[in-house]
Formats: C-alpha cells, structure tokens, sequence
C-alpha cells in the first residue's frame, strides 16, 4: 500500500493529506492468489517505479516535489489497508482526478476517455492516443480548488 503526497505546493495539494492512494500486490492477487505466506518480492518497487514515470512525464508536474510513504502488508491484508486509508483522506487523485494509477490499455482501447489526471497533467504518451474528456484543464483545476477549499474547510 502507498500514499504520495506534493510538499512543495500547498496552495494546489495538500501535504497533510494524502493526494494518491494505491496498492501493489504480487500476480495473482486479482483472481484471488492471495498468495500466503510467500515473501514478498518486487512488486512495491516496480509499481513505485510506475507512479514516478507517470509524474516525470507529465508537463505540469516535478518528482522531486513528492514524498510518499508506505507500509508493506501480509498480501491479505492490502486491499483493506487501500479502503480504509482512501475512505478516511479521500485522496484529490483516487476521487476526483481519477486515472493516475492507470496503464496503457493498449492497442484496440483507445477509443476510451482520456483520464481526468491526463487532461490535467498531460504527458503520457499512451494517454495522448484516448479520446479527448469534454471538460477542459481550466475546469478540471476549478474543481480541485473547491475540492481542497471543503477538505480543508
């Protein structure tokens, strides 16, 4: 399980408050391959190492601005520890700017939406080749300040 926060501007995210919430569990996991009792491998690091490139490639955003924190679970335990930790912070990039932790779909898929995170973010080569969103940066950025403005209320 990992939470990333933005230290450098607090005007746009918080830092007290996670903006991203995500998991990273072994292969298998989906189709319930909890895999107990098996050590735990690469899995936290590849999917941390996702998350960077993401934000190294979009335009508007610096890595370096970023912290994250992480707890490492008995594989079971990881989709609760996600719930519950995205229930209390409802994390700006898991609620309202959806699409951070998303992949390529891949060829055949791109007639889908543009995540809302690439609308405000662009960069991501993959997410260039999806159907443009109707509402624009300049919207999106207008909800995440009324969102930040009721978090912090």
């Amino acid at each position: 399980m990992l939470a990333k926060y933005d230290t450098i501007q607090p005007t746009k995210y918080s830092p007290e408050v996670p903006i991203y919430v995500g998991k990273a569990v072994p292969a298998g996991a989906r189709k319930g391959d909890v895999g107990l009792n098996n050590e735990p491998g690469e899995v936290l690091y590849k999917r941390l190492k996702e998350h960077a490139e993401s934000i190294r490639a979009a335009e508007s955003l610096h890595l370096e601005d970023f912290t994250c924190r992480y707890l490492v679970l008995d594989d079971i335990w990881i989709p609760l520890g996600e719930a519950l930790v995205i229930t209390r912070f409802s994390p700006l990039w898991n609620n309202l700017i959806d699409g951070f932790g998303n992949h390529d779909p891949g060829k055949g898929r791109y007639a889908g939406l543009r995540p809302r995170w690439d609308t405000l973010h662009p960069g991501r080569k993959w997410a260039m080749k999806c159907k443009e969103r109707t509402e624009s940066m300049e919207q999106i950025e207008r909800e995440v300040i009324a969102h930040l403005k009721a978090m912090t209320g």
